[in-house]
Formats: C-alpha cells, structure tokens, sequence
C-alpha cells in the first residue's frame, strides 16, 4: 500500500498580562511525533525497510533539537500493541511525554519498535490534544508520520478542521511518502502538501518543515492616514488567527523616536488579521508570513477629532452624548461634552443627550482636524418625589402648547435631569392618591448653568 507522512502544527498561545510592561518572553516550542509502527512499516521502500528509515530519520532529529534552547519533545506511537488482524483502532498510545532532556529515551524506545497493527491516523490525532501539559506561552507542534491512509473509517480531515476551529492546532503540513497521484488529493484538505519520494527526500521536506517551524519572522503595522502616509498611532490592535478567530496579541500601535512603527515578532506558522480599534474600527487584510520575512502591514486608519463645547458649564462631566454613523443606527460611542474624541474620517452623527434632545446631523470629520460643536449652556434640575408616584415633564413651547420629555421614575426617591433653558412643567399623581382631581403640576423656568430643586411633596 503507498503510504504518507503527516505533519501538523499545534499552537497553545496564551496572553500573559503583567502590571508592568515587558520584553515578551521567549515562548516553548513542544514538538510531539506521531509515530506509525503498523505492519505495512516492515516493507520496503526504495531499498530500505520503512521503520528503519523512520527511526533513523527520527533520531537525528531529535538529537538536533535537543541542542536548541526552549525545545522539548515527547513521542507518540499507534499500531505497535495489537496485530492485525483483527483491527484494534485504540491502539495509540503516549510514550515518551515532553521534557527536557528526553531525546536519549526517545532514541532507545525507537530500537524496541515492532510494527504489527493497523492505522488509526484520526484518534490519534484526536488523543494528541491531551499530550501538551497546559502551559501559557508554549507553540505545541504535532509531526504525525504515517505510511498509510486511514483504516478505522475515522476523518482525519474532520479532526483537523475541528482542532483547527477550536485553536488547538493551526494548519497542518502534509509529507506524502511515495503517494499515487490520486491520493495525494485526498490530503489537501488536511494542510499544506510535502511529496517525499524517497528515504532522502522524506529526510529532507521535515528538515524543512521544522526549520520553518523554529524560523523567526517579524512584522510592522503601518496605520495609513487620508494621505496614505503611516502617521496614524496611540490605539490599541487585536491580533487574531484568521481561521479559528482566536485571540492572540494585543498591542498598543507605538511609533519609536524616529516615527517608526515598533516591530512586532509574529509566528510564521499563523494566519493573521488584525483589528485596530479606532471608532469605528477598522481591519487589516488576512496575512501569513514567511519564514524569516520582515512584513509591513498597511491599514487605513485616517483620523480627526470631534469635540463638543458647552461655555462654562459646571455639569460638563455629567452630560454626554451618542455618536453614530451618518445615517446608521447604531451607537459608536458615548463622549462627554467639552472632552475630545478622534474618530476615522467620514460623517457622523450626534444625540446630545439632553432634553430636550439636542441633533447634529452628518458632522464631517476631517483628516488630522479638530471639529467643534457648540452646545447652549445647560441647567440642572433635581426632582424629590417623596413618595412613589406617577408622573412627567413636559417643556412649554412659545404657542403654550407642551411637549412631553421625560417620564419619572415611579419608585425614585430623586432624579438629575440636564435641560435646555426654557420653560417646563412637572405634572404628577401619587400613587396613594386615587382621583384623578388628585393631579399635581408646577411650572418651572430652567436658566443656563442655573441647578433647580424641585420637591414634589404636595
């Protein structure tokens, strides 16, 4: 039977969030193989018996990566405990766990391989989730070496794609061992495909995969203002794995002395998409880089400013206002009047959240500009009910007809309103008062930067 190598790349990154800011730390790489020892290893390939190859291959490996800081190792090994027939698709196991200084034990156990059984790729996958200790800065790599396709009716591909989704590995690579041309297709949908024709070859693509697995790639965010020049700076960025949507940097966006944007070392092994988180925020393209690639990502990211202004007005702090884009719904963000905000260039629009309500409609934010709304000087009016009731206020328009702006709450014992200066009216019933003759109103006149107290013992 033509048979395959397998090799899939597991990530466990978790942030670590410190009271002070730091050089990140280095993280451990954790490199499990995923050994086939079925009875179809005893044949030949290309003139060598196939686990005798794999063991050679194996231990070199493993004595290479001993030799380089922050590696660890652990074995794994399916279809070496029961022949076949019959079949026994649980016949994985853990072998040789992660540590440090392991690759003597692996090199040993490899001698006392004996291929008998059959090829259960999919739980052995499956059960290689459990073979990483947890850990918070550790890149968990998988190498699954196999001479033969599945044969316990599992889905590979499945497991793949589930672990993938679930950000417990990332996309796999494939390493086909002498493949006919119409199985090889069977794996594309498992990762990215090596074709290893020979004992030589084999050794070669996993030289090549794990130096691009242990390579160093680093990358610049450039945040693009209207004028497509990288000026943009000071927000904070979400980096993400595009295909399982996990989470894994976040990074204040900093320009260095010379106006630089910082370098970032990212893992080559991610594909990446970046949320920048201006108002409203903006996303990078998807990206992956290659081994020991410096990579400059561009976003644009034009901003100005907006701010509202009330003239000395002592309630500033207390009264604030939704932004929205020009014709949208929804809400973006709630600002302070007389506080500055920036926002990316286009038009908004703005609730003042007054009564009555204040409206501006399509503000233009422009590039690098500050645009200033001007709000009427407020008067604050605090309400004593005294006892529940039912009731609200209405504003007094220049016909003398009234507009209703706010209901009052039934159980509060006191509530702070912000008004236009003008005229209102206070209209209440308790509830203990069961006439509707029993109706309360009082006129009052709201003046700028004036508070009023009203109570409404009656």
């Amino acid at each position: 039977m033509k048979r395959f190598f397998l090799l899939f790349s597991v990530f466990a990154l978790f942030p670590v969030f410190k009271s002070e800011a730091q050089k990140p730390k280095e993280p451990l790489t954790r490199i499990l193989f995923i050994l086939d020892a079925s009875n179809s290893m005893t044949t030949e390939w290309k003139g060598k018996v196939k686990i005798n190859t794999a063991r050679e291959v194996l231990a070199k490996m493993v004595d290479s990566l001993e030799q380089i800081e922050n590696v660890q190792v652990g074995l794994r090994v399916y279809g070496h405990q029961s022949p076949v027939p019959p079949q026994n698709c649980n016949d994985t196991r853990l072998e040789i766990p992660f540590d440090d200084n392991n690759a003597e034990k692996i090199r040993i156990y490899l001698n006392y391989i004996r291929p008998k059984g059959t090829t259960p790729i999919a739980n052995s996958l499956k059960a290689c989730a459990d073979d990483f200790p947890p850990c918070e800065n550790c890149r968990n790599i998988v190498v699954l070496i196999t001479d033969g396709i599945e044969a316990c009716d599992g889905d590979p591909c499945e497991i793949s794609l589930a672990l993938q989704k679930k950000g417990i590995i990332l996309k796999p690579f494939v390493i086909g061992v002498g493949l006919e041309v119409d199985l090889k297709s069977q794996f594309e949908c498992i990762g990215s495909y090596y074709d290893a024709t020979s004992p030589e070859s084999f050794a070669s693509s996993l030289n090549d995969v794990i130096t691009q697995v242990m390579s160093k790639s680093s990358a610049q965010v450039d945040l693009y203002d209207i004028n497509k020049k990288p000026l943009e700076t000071n927000v904070n960025m979400t980096f993400y794995d595009a295909f399982s949507g996990r989470m894994i940097h976040n990074y204040i966006h900093t320009l260095n002395a010379a106006g630089k944007p910082d370098t970032l070392n990212l893992d080559p092994m991610i594909t990446y998409k970046i949320k920048v988180h201006t108002i409203p925020p903006v996303f990078s393209q998807e990206f992956k880089l290659k081994p020991d690639e410096h990579l400059i990502v561009g976003i644009d990211a034009p901003q100005g400013q907006l701010i509202l202004t009330s003239p000395a007005n002592p309630f500033e702090k207390e009264v604030n206002f939704i932004v929205r884009k020009a014709g949208d719904n929804q809400t973006l963000d709630v600002q302070y009047l007389n506080s500055t905000e920036k926002y990316i260039v286009g038009k908004y629009d703005i609730e003042v959240l007054t009564f009555p309500r204040i409206y501006f409609k399509d503000v233009e934010i422009k590039q690098s500009t500050k645009t200033e709304l001007k709000v009427p000087q407020l008067g604050c009016l605090t309400v004593y009910p005294e006892t529940p009731g039912f009731g609200s206020i209405y504003k007094i328009n220049d016909s003398g007809d009234v507009e209703w702006m706010v209901n009052l709450d039934s159980q509060a014992k006191k509530e702070i309103f912000y008004f236009i200066p003008g005229n209102y009216k206070v209209v209440l019933r308790k509830t203990d008062r069961k006439s509707t003759l029993s109706t309360f109103e009082k006129t009052f006149t709201m003046e700028a930067g004036k508070a009023l107290s009203i109570n409404l013992n009656y």
